[in-house]
């Protein structure tokens, strides 16, 4: 059977209808998995014309209900009535509610087995804030939902385009979704070496065997023994040893600007990353509309678009779908890969 799969509708006022409208019409979805959007149908009615698709939205309210086609589109509603009205491409605590109503929703049913996977479109963390839900974004929104504390970003981005590897390219975060003031005090050894575990879980789980990783410096040429900063000797080094004495295929730290050249020429399957923009710069870069954000250390599949609400574009019909389209793959092969 091909895995059931929820796809929340993200931020009303941003391009998440639009692309979940787009995606539903690439034949490739529905040869991988069967969809199911989860959000107001009426905003993805409306997002439907606006993509100029043929598919009907039919508003259900259990996924047992959902009969996806390539011209139907089944939506288990969730969210406020509100979030119809919220305002196209501002920020608004009716567009942060619909979005936060959407992942709850769709993560529960993944927790009671229901759905296999769930795909997620974007959200805006300020809109999130203004309805009240103060999480950073849905990273941290997941692992409280799940309950668990070791979980991490990851951005993945398979075979193909620049990338030597046949397995693709996964970059891990040490730290995420904090002001860069405060990398410094949040790193620590075990937090590099517990990132580098999921890494290597990861891409195991794709690739049938272990990874290479490649572990990032945190300051200019590593540190230069010292003279830039001593966190490459004291806490990055220590975690590398420590991994490899525990059968993880380490190297590091090394220099941020040349390991992401490495890893694209496919001296590594895999990159371990200090900050947020260390590794979401240089990913994005090798293929920004292919890239796709997962969630590692839960217990339900979850993937997601790698790219925000763009609100400057948003209810235009110019949004690419490309990013959705393969979270959705993305999620479908982890599904068929999941540990029995």
């Amino acid at each position: 059977m091909k895995p059931r799969i929820a796809i929340t509708l993200g931020d009303p006022a941003g391009i998440g209808p639009e692309i979940v409208a787009k995606a539903w019409t690439m034949p490739e979805v529905h040869r991988w998995c069967r969809p199911m959007a989860v959000g107001r149908p009426e905003i993805l009615r409306r997002a439907a014309g606006v993509v100029k698709s043929d598919a009907e939205v039919v508003a259900v309210q259990a996924p047992e209900e959902a009969e996806p086609t390539p011209l139907r589109i089944p939506c288990l509603t969730a969210g406020p009535r509100e979030a119809i009205d919220a305002p196209v491409g501002t920020i608004s605590a009716e567009g942060g509610e619909a979005a936060f109503a959407a992942v709850v929703a769709a993560a529960q049913l993944a927790l009671a087995g229901r759905v296999d996977a769930v795909v997620t479109s974007p959200l805006n963390k300020e809109a999130l804030h203004r309805a009240g839900h103060g999480y950073p974004g849905h990273t941290e929104l997941l692992a409280e939902l799940c309950g668990v504390r070791d979980f991490a970003m990851m951005l993945y981005l398979g075979p193909g385009g620049a990338l030597v590897s046949a397995h693709g390219l996964a970059v891990v975060h040490v730290t995420l979704h904090t002001a860069l003031r405060n990398v410094f005090s949040e790193l620590d050894a075990d937090g590099v070496l517990a990132k580098a575990r999921l890494a290597d879980q990861f891409m195991t789980r794709l690739m049938g065997s272990r990874p290479r990783i490649g572990v990032c410096a945190l300051n200019p040429h590593g540190g230069e023994g010292g003279l830039f900063g001593d966190e490459e000797l004291r806490i990055i080094l220590p975690a590398v040893q420590h991994g490899r004495t525990q059968g993880l295929d380490l190297t590091g730290p090394l220099p941020a600007d040349t390991l992401m050249v490495r890893a694209r020429d496919g001296q590594f399957d895999a990159v371990v990353a200090m900050f947020h923009d260390q590794g979401h710069i240089a990913l994005k870069l090798l293929g920004m509309h292919r890239a796709v954000n997962v969630t590692l250390g839960l217990p339900i599949v979850r993937t997601s678009v790698a790219h925000g609400t763009a609100f400057d574009i948003a209810w235009r019909g110019e949004a690419q779908a490309t990013s959705m389209v393969e979270a959705l793959r993305v999620a479908a092969r982890l599904c068929l890969t999941a540990p029995r």
